[in-house]
Parts: C-alpha cells; structure tokens; sequence
C-alpha cells in the first residue's frame, strides 16, 4: 500500500464521522470545539417530557433545566427557542 493510499483511506475515515455542518476539510480541532445541539427526537422528548409534568405555565428556565438534562451541557437560547417553539405549535 503506497502512502498516498494509506493517508487517503485514514482522511476518509475522519470524515465519515465528521459532525454534520463541519467544513469537509481541515479545522479538525474546530470540530472538537464544536457545541453539542440537541437533535429533533430530542426536542420532541424534551417537549413530551414538559408537557408531561403538567406545570404551568412553562418557563424558560424549566426549559432550559430539561435540556441540560439530555446534553450534560448548558443550553444556548437558540435551543430553548426551538423547544419553545415547539410547545407554542403543540400548544
């Protein structure tokens, strides 16, 4: 195996589990970096279990609580909006 080879199969490697929305070249370090959003079955989760509760109303910060819970990580406002919203559609 030639080491043109060898290097091609191991970047191919890397990228296929490359998060997606990563640029496909370099900023490998980046990627490491990258935060952790929480995927739409977990949104939808996140939402059945708040809606479960049956506290009302609902705040931000029993939102935010709920996400925290599923990522390990504190919760961007962009992520409590997308449940918000998610709520407000449910109703």
């Amino acid at each position: 195996m030639d080491l043109a080879h060898w290097v091609s199969s191991i970047v191919a490697f890397v990228r296929a589990g490359y998060p997606n929305g990563m640029p496909t070249t370099g900023y490998l370090t980046l990627a490491a970096l990258a935060r952790r959003r929480p995927s739409h079955d977990e949104i939808s989760a996140i939402t059945s279990e708040l809606i479960m509760q049956r506290s009302r109303p609902i705040t931000t910060v029993d939102v935010g609580v709920a996400i925290t819970r599923v990522t390990n990580a504190m919760p961007s406002q962009d992520d409590i909006a997308r449940v918000q919203r998610r709520l407000e559609a449910i109703g």
